[in-house]
């Protein structure tokens, strides 16, 4: 009962992100006003907006319009829901479970909008350096994932120090814009949450990802080195893939 409790309550903050990914480049409340349909406008019935059941019911289709609805809408949903479940697995009921599924909220929030808008709202990573320090001094929290307090300044200053830093010289010596502040300001994140030793982990990762990323492209063509990527999502999944192996990677190093 608690697993399908976690994936519909999952399925229901992921609604909520979809939300926020359509409205806060946008600029819009992600509080007030109903949900409706980006084309028409028409609002969308309560019946009509219920996590994967909905948007089976319609046929994919807008009721009013018949346009189809995106599918990054049951994607966000079910993400979420899935990792709501994962995160409940591993961790129980815990304040470890309650900061990891709000991590998670705001990361799928920016993984998409960074993807389709090439920014990363400082609504969004503000927020989450604040709860990443603040709750680096709590004791009771899982030591091996998150670090004093400390150790969670330290990583916050050093991972927003060593991206503006590569900003700063890339501008210099090529004479144009790079990354964006908003991706110093999600690896601060990261330092916050994690603590230094996650930072250099978490850049190798998501470099590594990115350039696999961008191969096929170079090799037909079809984007140069100088094409703009979005490098928030491949923050987040070396993230991830930090705080899945941060166990066996500090054992190794440390």
């Amino acid at each position: 009962m608690l697993y399908t409790l976690a994936f519909i309550l999952g399925g229901i903050w992921g609604s909520f992100c979809n939300v926020c990914i359509y409205r806060l480049p946008l600029e819009k409340n992600i509080i007030k006003g109903r949900s409706f349909c980006p084309l028409c406008e028409k609002q969308i019935k309560w019946f009509d907006n219920i996590p994967f059941l909905s948007i089976i019911f319609l046929r994919g289709k807008c009721r009013s319009c018949k346009v189809k609805i995106d599918l990054q809408y049951f994607f966000v949903e079910l993400i979420s829901a899935i990792s709501f479940v994962l995160i409940y697995y591993l961790y129980g009921i815990s304040i470890t479970t309650l900061l990891l599924i709000i991590l998670t909220i705001f990361f799928i929030i920016i993984f998409f909008i960074d993807i389709k808008h090439y920014i990363i709202p400082n609504e969004l990573t503000f927020p989450l350096m604040f709860i990443g320090f603040i709750k680096s001094f709590d004791p009771n929290l899982n030591q091996s994932l998150f670090p004093n307090y400390i150790n969670s300044l330290v990583g916050g200053l050093f991972g927003y120090s060593i991206i503006w830093l590569i900003i700063f010289f890339y501008k210099n010596l090529r004479k144009k814009e790079g990354m964006g502040l908003g991706d110093a300001k999600l690896i601060a994140v990261v330092g916050f949450w994690f603590g230094w030793f996650s930072i250099p982990f978490t850049i190798f990762i998501s470099s590594l990802v990115a350039l696999i990323y961008s191969v096929p492209s170079l090799i037909k063509k079809t984007s140069d080195m100088s094409t703009q990527i979005p490098f928030g999502p491949f923050i987040i999944i070396g993230c991830l893939v930090y705080i899945t192996f941060a166990n066996q990677i500090k054992n190794l190093f440390l």
